[in-house]
């Protein structure tokens, strides 16, 4: 059998967009699209579908249209109306419209619509943490839980750390640390290192403020 020649490499083919202006919009999109740097915009907030809510209203919508279609119609057959009706519209004519029901159901039914205007015009989802975009095209996000994970585990790695807690938050991080056997100014000055660079590793869009207290073991006994 004949061997291989040592140079099985060939120079690939040079399209040229000129004459083949079809080659360029037939590219990747990677091709088109180039990375984007780490700070040049974020993925932003990721909305909420509000199902539960979205589904409640419209069953009680649903459900009111209809038991009232149903009341009209009825009527309309000769039929009395339904009692509810009825009472509602004498409770309308005698009372006044300072009396303390009349206000009580105008709070309530305020209230519902304010309730329903915030979650209308707010993202929801405060669990997600947005991450900066590396692509035009990719939106990532941490959870809350996740990204105080990898700042306890970070901690945990500082010699002279013993335990650690981290609680999460949009907009703060707040970092327990029991430190041991250690100065306990060599402790904060690394501690305070490894957590700035794992903050800054998690590439987050809105860098978290770092709080951290240290404390040492305690007496025994």
């Amino acid at each position: 059998m004949s061997e291989p020649p040592q140079d099985a490499t060939r120079p690939m083919p040079v399209v040229d967009t000129e004459k083949h202006p079809d080659a360029e919009r037939h590219a990747p999109p990677t091709d088109r699209q180039p990375a984007l740097p780490p700070d040049a915009r974020g993925s932003g907030r990721f909305w909420s579908a509000r199902r539960v809510p979205s589904a409640i209203v419209a069953l009680l919508t649903l459900g009111g249209a209809g038991l009232l279609l149903y009341d009209v119609v009825a009527v309309r057959a000769g039929y009395p109306a339904m009692y509810w009706r009825r009472e509602l519209a004498r409770q309308l004519a005698q009372r006044r419209l300072d009396d303390i029901p009349v206000l009580a159901g105008a709070a309530f039914v305020t209230a519902v619509g304010l309730w329903l205007i915030l979650l209308a015009i707010t993202p929801g989802l405060r669990n997600l943490l947005p991450m900066l975009r590396p692509r035009y095209d990719v939106r990532a996000a941490l959870t809350r839980d996740a990204a105080a994970q990898v700042l306890r585990d970070r901690a945990v790695e500082v010699s002279g750390v013993r335990e650690a807690r981290v609680r999460m938050r949009r907009r703060r991080a707040e970092v327990r640390v029991i430190s041991h056997f250690r100065d306990p100014a060599e402790v904060r000055s690394d501690l305070d290192t490894a957590l700035d660079g794992a903050v800054t590793d998690l590439g987050l869009v809105r860098r978290p403020k770092l709080s951290v207290r240290l404390r040492g073991p305690g007496k025994k006994g």
